[in-house]
């Protein structure tokens, strides 16, 4: 049991949610950003693909939405314009139409705003590592990791505590809609035609849009006007109000990439603490408190890569993009960057500057809840360790199938208490 063993020869097929299973090809990828940092791979689900593996690259690319547009969809899958229209979510928009839906829902999780969710956060930290921990061993995913961001997304959200386990899990069958262990309709594994107008083409996104809409029925009936929900239905300056399937998309995407993306990243941090024993002293020392949070960030990358779409035809690295091709950024790649980091395959929490690509930097789509997504980590592993002495592996680790999201969804650990 090793940090990290992927089964990877160099030559992975990116394409393959199976060459994920023992986490990132990184051998891969380190070939691809030596010697293609432009590569074109043919695709046996759909259309071929380039691969930008060079964070230099992705960071050029990411600031050029009208070279590279996310309106055509942002995963590897091919899908008609109709069903783009359907599935779509402010992700898959460009400039101006992006910051439209943007700037409604900024402030709620902008960095000042989220602060003030700290005290929130540090006790349901408390809650959660005090029911837990006592136990020595236990799976870090389902009982840590798992846990926090699905009571914040209650709290943000407002959503009744009851709800949030089925939520979660609705959330996790639709963006690890490739993985048996979280969907009986595994994407590549059997037709899902008649689910292609829904999110991420999972029935799961049906059983949201039910649920959303009757939430908001709920909440209209009380005269309850609060939240995040209440700011995105609001009429723009322009007096327009999103359509109801754009507003239950946004809903299924507040869910699942508000939950799945924290709790990969505090997983991979506990993964790291378990076999890098020199980083839970310099936690419990306090001097990384301004810097861990991003350096855990960086080494999950739970969103391995978003699709874009070449607008017009363009030159790079010996390569010519096509007009209508597939361009993926693959964020995993550009965060193992050695001409970006020093070591990168070791977790530095004191690691500065840290201009890791997690939340999309450089880009219109940068990360709305990355004010959050530090937050929490932060206070987690705050609190974790003023509660332990070690945290050991236990078993073996086992990643999602997927090459979309990337994360830990079993982390077997034992600890030993103060």
């Amino acid at each position: 049991m090793t940090l990290w063993t992927p089964n990877d020869d160099g030559r992975a097929d990116l394409g393959q949610h199976d060459s994920f299973l023992t986490g990132p090809p990184l051998a891969t990828f380190a070939r691809l950003r030596a010697e293609a940092p432009l590569h074109w791979s043919d695709w046996s689900g759909g259309q071929g693909y380039w691969s930008v593996t060079r964070h230099a690259d992705i960071v050029k690319l990411n600031g050029q939405p009208d070279l590279l547009s996310s309106a055509r969809g942002i995963r590897m899958e091919d899908q008609t314009y109709e069903e783009y229209l359907a599935r779509r979510t402010f992700q898959e928009t460009d400039p101006p139409e992006h910051m439209q839906t943007r700037v409604k829902v900024a402030r709620a999780f902008s960095k000042g705003v989220v602060a003030e969710f700290e005290a929130t956060i540090r006790n349901l930290c408390a809650d959660i590592l005090d029911a837990i921990l006592p136990k020595l061993t236990f799976d870090a995913t389902k009982d840590i990791a798992r846990e926090l961001p699905m009571r914040m997304l209650g709290r943000i959200v407002g959503l009744p505590d009851e709800d949030l386990p089925w939520l979660v899990s609705k959330g996790d069958a639709l963006i690890a809609n490739t993985d048996p262990d979280f969907t009986t309709h595994v994407l590549d594994k059997m037709t899902t035609e008649e689910f292609r107008m829904m999110p991420f083409n999972s029935p799961a996104g049906a059983e949201l849009f039910v649920y959303a809409k009757d939430l908001m029925a709920r909440k209209a009936a009380k005269g309850d006007t609060s939240g995040v929900l209440n700011l995105i239905l609001a009429p723009g300056p322009d007096g327009t109000v999103m359509p109801e399937h754009e507003f239950r998309n946004f809903f299924c995407l507040l869910v699942a990439a508000g939950n799945d993306t924290t709790r990969y990243s505090i997983a991979a941090g506990l993964q790291a603490l378990a076999h890098q024993p020199e980083l839970l002293p310099l936690i419990q020392s306090g001097a990384v408190d301004d810097t861990m949070a991003d350096e855990i960030i960086r080494w999950a990358t739970p969103a391995l890569y978003f699709r874009r779409t070449a607008t017009r035809d363009f030159e790079m690295h010996g390569q010519t993009v096509r007009a209508g091709d597939k361009v993926l950024y693959w964020f995993i790649s550009a965060n193992r960057d050695e001409a970006a980091f020093a070591d990168p395959n070791r977790v530095n929490l004191a690691r500065t500057p840290n201009k890791h690509l997690s939340f999309g930097q450089g880009g219109p789509h940068l990360c709305l809840g990355m004010w959050l997504a530090r937050l929490e980590v932060r206070v987690l592993f705050q609190e974790l360790a003023k509660r332990i002495r070690s945290i050991e592996p236990a078993g073996d680790q086992k990643f999602l199938r997927s090459n979309f999201v990337g994360g830990i969804k079993s982390l077997p650990v034992t600890v030993t208490l103060q």
